[in-house]
């Protein structure tokens, strides 16, 4: 059984270390069917921030009347937990921006989906360090154990069990490891099938944990 140490220190963690990259930021016009497109060449994403609404007068305006645009604190709730439950520990990942359209945080102003991710580097370990001098407490955003993609933690491991990439663990991972680890600087995970149970059986799985230090 390997072990996850969470700490002040890293933001997302795949049952192995982790590296933030330098953050990309995606803006996508809500014409109706468009389609945001996240990607990393390397490693996992980690969605940072996500805007559904109109922050400035300025974004998408082309073509738009102003009386479109002069709402300037317009977002839509929950938008950073709809993409980070879609998004978080894929290396690509595509989401149309319909999915906000719940409710209308602003009638009559054109909206437009920002978002802000880096891509974690992941090298293998079973566990997260920290430093003596790492200060906040961790929140828990998402959780999956399980395996969305088929380079991270493969090293060793035979081709079938990598090729399921759509194996995703029961909707109480990130609860269990919340209830570990919320309000703590650093707290340890079991990675186990007894904990989280098995959501593909004979496929190699992993722990990615999506978090915030504050």
């Amino acid at each position: 059984m390997l072990l996850v140490r969470l700490t002040a220190f890293t933001l997302l963690a795949a049952v192995c270390c982790t590296l933030p990259a330098a953050a990309t930021r995606v803006v996508t016009c809500d014409n109706g069917e468009n389609v945001q497109f996240l990607i990393c060449d390397s490693g996992v994403i980690f969605i940072e921030r996500a805007l559904y609404g109109r922050t400035d007068g300025t974004t998408c305006r082309e073509g738009r009347p102003a009386d479109q645009l002069t709402n300037t604190q317009c977002s839509q709730t929950g938008t950073l937990e709809v993409l980070s439950q879609r998004c978080n520990g894929k290396q690509v990942c595509e989401v149309n921006t319909e999915v906000f359209r719940t409710s209308d945080p602003c009638v009559g102003i054109y909206k437009y989906l920002e978002t802000t991710y880096t891509c974690i580097l992941a090298s293998q370990s079973s566990y997260l360090s920290s430093s003596p001098s790492d200060e906040g407490t961790i929140q828990i955003h998402s959780a999956n154990y399980g395996r969305r993609d088929q380079q991270v933690c493969s090293f060793n491991r035979p081709a079938n069990q990598l090729t399921n990439t759509n194996c995703l663990s029961q909707s109480t991972t990130a609860s269990k490891v919340a209830k570990s680890c919320d309000g703590k600087s650093q707290c340890d995970v079991p990675v186990s099938n007894s904990l989280f149970g098995d959501p593909c059986v004979g496929t190699y799985k992993y722990l990615v944990v999506a978090y915030t230090c504050g």
